[in-house]
């Protein structure tokens, strides 16, 4: 019976002093909707393989989201076109204002924005 509570006192001990340690990390946070509408959000075109294009968006100046390919199909290719790709870009960034995490993308609404036919 000692040894179980000797066991038991050690490991809540452990258990207690990582809880307390436990640093908050550095990245972006994301803050409720009403305050998402005036989050400093933007995009920029980045050039992918195959001559296409993908994204990076920036949430308050830092990079929150790198996507250098079509989210969602398989490959490594980007969108054929800039145009195409801004789209995609301006849904995403209407999502993090709509505080959707993870603001992803299907292939349905890419096809409702007249991306993918």
């Amino acid at each position: 019976m000692r040894p179980i509570l000797i066991f038991f006192i050690v490991t809540m001990s452990f258990t207690l002093n990582a809880q307390s340690n436990r640093v908050q990390s550095p990245g972006i946070q994301v803050p409720g909707r009403e305050e998402n509408k005036k989050i400093n959000c933007k995009y920029t075109l980045i050039p992918s393989v195959n001559k296409t294009w993908g994204y990076d968006i920036y949430l308050q100046k830092r990079l929150f989201i790198h996507q250098p390919n079509i989210p969602g199909l398989p490959g490594n290719d980007g969108f054929k076109t800039k145009t195409d790709t801004k789209k995609v870009a301006r849904l995403v960034i209407d999502k993090i204002k709509k505080s959707e995490m993870p603001p992803s993308v299907t292939v349905e609404e890419m096809k409702k924005i007249k991306v993918l036919l």
